[in-house]
């Protein structure tokens, strides 16, 4: 117990162990708090849904944090939903006879943010037996200008008006605008634009179109000819930011791969550091105490795998062969496990088995597993320590380089299957840099944490580099 105390001291007295100790023990809770408040099963679940599951989401939005260092408050998404009761969502179906359903839904809501939405979409579920209703969609802006936006026959169940997507009304609202400004808007302007902009000359160029704040309404007025029927409608105004970490090209939230990333690059990290490191220590005890034909063996074993290229050959397994991040873990031990350290430790271990202890040992009796593990192995153990703690950064890059590639588990939402994503979406020539950033960073910090405490391990189990 006095050991541990006084290394402990030790380990303290260098300010990287601490630092390092304390950003892993931070990464340690992010884990558990992941793994109990979002099981992975759901996050799996989650992160595999299409874009249909994520659609209240906005597409490529920025984390909100942004705002509070920007002088333009970027917009937020405003969901209004007549399922929900809520201020500035009304719903009435009012009977007018026994064959005919007069509908009036109103949405209301105040846009006060200083750039245009993303998006702007409405989805429909209705329940109705024969008749299709026949519904006109109404804009209102804050000045009081009045423009239908669509009228149509309502599909039964669910339905949906992508607003953003309707070429036609953009003609319109275009051609519109530009009479009243007595200017032809020479760019095919976006119907947010189209449908939030101050109506003035600042619309001729994108980079100076203002935004007319203020209270918007959409209301629908429509006709059933059937007595009992029903209508929901849901409008989603898409904003440019989302939740702390952003959204990707599907809209989900990324949060969900930067929370479960965590605990699964410590734990792919640590297995793999931990198991190859002591697999390669038995397999260098074992060569080193019996010698002859069996230490012969594991050497020529040993040098071949030196000889073979480790990743290219994890690359080809990887690429014909999609494993799931668990199965790439045992490939990556067993390709590891006849490593170079192999003959490190058979030469360390040539040496303590002439010790007078090991030959006290044999004397008395005990066995070649006994010697192995109760009196080789433990007097190598603490010197790898460092070691151990150091590669675990390697092991974490390597999992995310595999998947940045395009060649680690497909659904497992990791740090490396986030930037990989970015890459394929052109995150970069988009300008979404915290698609690239947050990952990144969390693999930077990962990887610095475990290099500050084991470099100080190092300088306390290598008592020649507390001299540098």
């Amino acid at each position: 117990m006095s050991n541990i105390k006084q290394s402990l001291r030790t380990l303290f007295a260098y300010r990287s162990a601490l630092g390092g100790l304390i950003i892993i023990l931070i990464l340690v809770g992010i884990s558990a708090y992941t793994i109990f408040a979002i099981p992975y099963d759901e996050a799996t679940k989650l992160w595999r849904a299409g874009e249909l599951y994520w659609l209240n989401n906005p597409r490529n939005a920025m984390p909100s944090w942004v705002n509070l260092f920007s002088f333009k408050k970027m917009p937020e998404t405003i969901i209004l939903d007549t399922k929900k009761p809520q201020l500035g969502a009304s719903k009435a179906l009012i009977p007018v006879s026994d064959k005919i359903t007069r509908i009036k839904i109103e949405f209301s809501f105040n846009y006060e943010y200083d750039d245009f939405p993303s998006e702007l979409n409405l989805f429909f579920n209705s329940n109705f037996n024969v008749s299709a209703p026949q519904l006109t969609i109404h804009w209102v802006k804050p000045n009081g200008g009045s423009i239908v936006l669509k009228s149509f026959l309502l599909s039964k169940g669910e339905d949906r008006y992508y607003i953003s997507n309707d070429d036609r009304l953009a003609r319109e609202l275009k051609s519109t605008i530009s009479r009243k400004i007595n200017e032809t808007i020479g760019y095919d302007i976006p119907i947010t634009i189209l449908l939030f902009a101050l109506e003035d000359s600042s619309i001729l160029d994108p980079s100076t179109a203002r935004v007319m704040k203020g209270n918007y309404k959409l209301w629908i007025d429509g006709i059933a000819f059937e007595a009992n029927m029903n209508l929901d409608v849901k409008l989603v105004v898409y904003g440019k930011v989302y939740s702390w970490a952003g959204t990707d090209h599907l809209r989900r939230d990324l949060g969900i791969a930067l929370l479960w990333g965590t605990p699964i690059a410590l734990s792919f990290g640590v297995i793999a550091s931990l198991s190859i490191a002591l697999i390669q220590m038995f397999i260098g005890a074992v060569s080193a105490w019996f010698g002859g034909k069996i230490d012969t063996i594991i050497q020529r074993i040993t040098e071949v795998f030196m000889v073979l290229p480790f990743i290219p050959i994890l690359i080809m397994i990887s690429t014909f062969y999609k494993f799931n991040i668990w199965i790439l873990l045992v490939v990556i031990i067993v390709l590891s496990m006849f490593g170079g350290s192999v003959k490190n430790y058979r030469a360390i271990f040539l040496q303590i088995k002439e010790f007078p202890y090991i030959e006290a040992s044999r004397a008395y009796g005990a066995s070649n597993f006994r010697i192995l593990t109760h009196y080789l192995i433990p007097k190598v153990l603490p010197t790898i320590i460092p070691s151990i703690v150091l590669s675990v950064a390697d092991f974490v890059f390597l999992e995310a380089a595999l998947a940045i590639l395009g060649l680690g588990d497909p659904l497992a939402p990791t740090w490396g299957k986030i930037i990989n994503d970015a890459h394929s979406n052109g995150a970069l020539y988009k300008g979404l840099y915290y698609w690239v950033l947050e990952p990144s960073l969390m693999l930077a910090v990962t990887s610095l944490s475990f290099a500050m405490l084991g470099f100080a391990l190092d300088k306390i189990f290598n008592p020649k580099l507390r001299e540098m």
